[in-house]
């Protein structure tokens, strides 16, 4: 019972990274693409964690807590980038 849920939540998943994908490959402007790249590492993040939990392995955790911490970074330094057109002052 539990395979079949993580299955399913796998596939959902990896639909919603196929759809942020094509979200910031294809989006109208610049704030689009970093909203999809934002939501793109949270579904990455969310699938690391289901792989980790079917493979019974915390190596998939602790990738997940770098991303993670990656992810709000670069989602910063996008949003600076965006507001001010340059990232160091």
């Amino acid at each position: 019972m539990l395979a079949a849920a993580i299955t399913i939540a796998l596939a959902a998943i990896s639909l919603a990274m196929l759809l942020n994908l094509w979200r910031l490959l294809c989006g109208p402007d610049l704030p689009d693409r970093i909203l999809a790249l934002d939501t793109l590492y949270i579904n990455t993040i969310a699938l690391l964690v289901l792989l980790g939990i079917h493979f019974d392995s915390l190596v998939y955790f602790e990738v997940s807590l770098l991303i993670a911490m990656m992810g709000f970074i670069g989602t910063v330094v996008f949003s600076k980038y965006v507001l001010r057109g340059d990232v160091i002052e």
